[in-house]
């Protein structure tokens, strides 16, 4: 039991931290420096993959990635839309210009979706020495 408690104790950090990265990130994506540079979306993606890539590394359950992902999309969604006072966080972008607030949605998506579908290291290298020592399970 203790077990499960632990595991369902790190999905719930992961979901937080994921959130609080993803909130980060949706408010600072449509930085741009030299009115051409997105920097907010540089630091914010590289920033949000490198939790994703933490977790997983740290914990090794893809649920906790999934947890960490889950907060990040759900923050995006829920600043995306028109607030209690009308104030758009990720607005629409106009004719002509670049949708930074799309682009952002794709690179969060991509990120978790990447993290997620990596290949447990670990399981590869014991299949690798059992299969390099003649040796099956």
């Amino acid at each position: 039991m203790s077990a499960w408690i632990a595991r369902a104790t790190g999905w719930l950090l992961a979901l937080v931290a994921g959130a609080v990265f993803g909130v980060a990130g949706t408010i600072s994506h449509p930085l741009l420096v030299g009115g051409w540079l997105p920097l907010g979306m540089i630091v914010g993606g590289i920033a949000c993959f490198g939790l994703l890539i933490a977790i997983r590394l740290l914990i090794e359950d893809r649920g906790a990635v999934i947890a960490a992902g889950l907060g990040m999309i759900v923050m995006l969604v829920a600043f995306s839309g028109r607030g209690p006072g009308g104030s758009v966080v990720v607005p629409q972008a106009a004719e002509g210009e670049v949708p930074l607030g799309s682009i952002w949605s794709l690179v969060l998506v991509g990120a978790v979706l990447l993290v997620c579908a990596w290949p447990n290291i670990a399981r590869l290298r014991a299949l690798s020495s059992t299969s390099r020592h003649g040796t099956t399970q």
